[in-house]
C-alpha cells in the first residue's frame, strides 16, 4: 500500500473503540475475533482504521468482505491494505466503494483475488 495512504488514515486503539463504539474492550475484542473490525499493530499498539467505524457502529458491510479477503488468503495487514487502496476496476478504495453501499461488487473482485 502506498505509504501516504497509511499515514494518511487515522486509527483507533481498544481504548479509543471503546469511547467510539460505547462497548466493554472484551467486546471490542469479539468484534474483531468475529471480523466485524479488523485492525493491525503496524504502529505499536493494535488499532483499527476509523473509517471502518461509522455513526458509532462497525460498518455493517466491513464482515462479509473481511471474511471473503481472508478466505482469498489475506492477512489482516493484507486485507487493510486492499480496502483502502486504489483498487482500478472499482475506480476508488473498496472502502469507499463499501461506504457508499457498493458491498455486492466490492465482494465480487474480493473472492476473484484467491
Amino acid at each position: 500500500m502506498p505509504e501516504n495512504v497509511a499515514e494518511n488514515t487515522a486509527w483507533l486503539t481498544i481504548p479509543e473503540l471503546v469511547d467510539a463504539l460505547g462497548e466493554s474492550p472484551g467486546r471490542i475484542r469479539r468484534l474483531i475475533d468475529e471480523h466485524h473490525l479488523i485492525g493491525s499493530r503496524r504502529n505499536g499498539a493494535f488499532a483499527v482504521p476509523s473509517v471502518f467505524v461509522v455513526d458509532g457502529r462497525p460498518l455493517s458491510s466491513l464482515r462479509g468482505t473481511v471474511i471473503a479477503l481472508k478466505d482469498a488468503g489475506f492477512t489482516d495487514d493484507e486485507a487493510i491494505d486492499w480496502l483502502l487502496s486504489e483498487e482500478d476496476t472499482l475506480g476508488r478504495t473498496p472502502i469507499a466503494a463499501l461506504l457508499d453501499g457498493h458491498k455486492s461488487e466490492v465482494r465480487r473482485i474480493a473472492r476473484t483475488l484467491a
